[in-house]
């Protein structure tokens, strides 16, 4: 049986982590719907699992250090949020990529620096749109020390 839940995990967090590491430091509201496209409700306004799950992780993120929130607006977002001094860390300090230095040469220092973070490889890999990559990069940021 296929993980997809755990897929789907996955790039919510990244998601999250990528969106509130672009409004860093300021505090910010993150909707399930901005994250998920619209998973709606059942017939009686109850979230679906796919919300639900999404919401979830949130909740997760923040329970394990890697994001804080003032407040929750029912099950539809979190209010005042930001990155944790963790989160920011490993999302924007360079990291180790041996393709990246063999172009360092051909790109400018600043360049070169932003597509060495964590935050990059995160945004590439939710641009790509491939689970494996998304997977990777969701996994190297909880196993960054």
């Amino acid at each position: 049986m296929a993980d997809i839940h755990i897929d789907e995990f996955y790039q919510d967090c990244l998601k999250t982590l990528i969106q509130l590491y672009n409004a860093f430091p300021r505090l910010t509201t993150v909707y399930v719907d901005d994250l998920i496209s619209n998973a709606g409700t059942d017939e009686f306004g109850i979230p679906n699992r796919r919300h639900k799950a999404c919401f979830d992780t949130l909740l997760w993120l923040a329970s394990e250090g890697y994001i804080r929130y003032q407040d929750n607006i029912r099950q539809d977002a979190l209010d005042q949020v930001a990155l944790t001094e963790k989160s920011f860390l490993r999302l924007s300090l360079p990291t180790f990529q041996p393709a990246l230095e063999d172009q360092a040469p051909n790109l400018p220092p600043l360049v070169a620096r932003k597509q060495s973070t964590l935050a990059w490889q995160c945004r590439e890999a939710l641009k790509d749109k491939g689970s494996d990559a998304i997977a990777a990069a969701a996994q190297k940021f909880f196993t960054a020390d």
